[in-house]
């Protein structure tokens, strides 16, 4: 099966182009297969690019995590998706529709050298209650700074529907919290009955953010593109930033904005790594080949 490997700011994934695969597989068996590190590619998941389902799209976009588990969004991935239709002259405009779980996003590609290098996503409109993210507690309830205890801690954390949900913790230093260890605590918590990405937010300034981030069904990796636009909007939300901000995460850097009619815009690099032959995947199991 052919794939392409490309990350951004360091979340990477492995794309399928069903255009050309044109069968149907087990995809969350394959994502976990491709996503091991020592056995398969080594990703933080794959990434379907497919034929759209309606006409409000030019292409559709299926994610699935590490585990397996289908996401409804990905900020990182998206971005690379939209770098592998146009570098590929699947489509020939810069701006264009794709078809998620989250609803209809639209990237827009920035050139260098004629190939793209950097793409701004219209993310959408956030949404801080409970009934959207899901969160437990009274459906049309805002979850703005409220108090979780996890690891024997008591944290500061604002729930956001992102596409995904999220939780932001907001901490003194990023550096000093054990991230693995209270990561999947919250990611499983009661709170959050469809699990959530869990983003440790440190404010370095009123335009700068510090982030790690703990991801729903990958556990830690070097960036998260809902996680930077939750915690964009979130930071802002409790007054500590403006609308416009730089988050950085252990993978490099996404500019994030929340315009006044409430949509959110986050613009970073895409990145492609490499393309190859899974050999691997040879169907079985009831899964057809490629």
């Amino acid at each position: 099966m052919k794939f392409t490997k490309m990350h951004g700011c360091g979340n990477d994934y492995v794309y399928v182009n069903c255009f050309e695969e044109g069968v149907s597989h087990d995809w969350p068996r394959l994502a976990r297969e491709v996503a091991d590190r020592h056995t398969g590619v080594g990703s933080d998941g794959l990434i379907l690019v497919m034929p759209p389902s309606s006409r409000s799209a030019d292409f559709r976009m299926r994610i699935f995590n590490s585990d397996g588990s289908e996401g409804e969004m990905c900020g990182n991935g998206i971005r690379c998706f939209a770098k592998y239709v146009y570098d590929r002259g699947l489509i020939d405009r810069a701006s264009f529709a794709v078809e998620t779980l989250a609803g209809v996003m639209r990237p827009e590609v920035f050139l260098q050298d004629g190939r793209v290098k950097m793409v701004r996503v219209d993310m959408g409109v956030p949404s801080f209650k409970r009934g959207d993210i899901p969160m437990a507690g009274e459906a049309g309830e805002e979850a703005v700074g409220e108090s979780l205890r996890a690891g024997g801690r008591t944290y500061t954390v604002t729930g956001v529907r992102m596409g995904n949900p999220n939780c932001a913790v907001f901490v003194e230093d990023v550096a000093a919290v054990p991230v693995t260890q209270v990561g999947p605590l919250i990611e499983r918590s009661p709170l959050f009955p469809n699990r959530a990405n869990v983003e440790f937010v440190q404010v370095l300034g009123e335009d700068v953010l510090r982030m790690r981030v703990w991801e729903r069904g990958s556990g830690l990796t070097m960036a998260c593109g809902t996680g930077a636009c939750a915690s964009a909007v979130a930071a802002h939300k409790m007054g500590f930033t403006g609308r416009r901000v730089h988050v950085v995460v252990d993978g490099g850097a996404l500019e994030i904005e929340w315009d006044p009619e409430g949509r959110v815009f986050m613009t970073g690099p895409a990145e492609e790594i490499c393309t190859g032959i899974f050999s691997k995947w040879r169907g079985g199991s009831g899964v057809e080949e490629g």
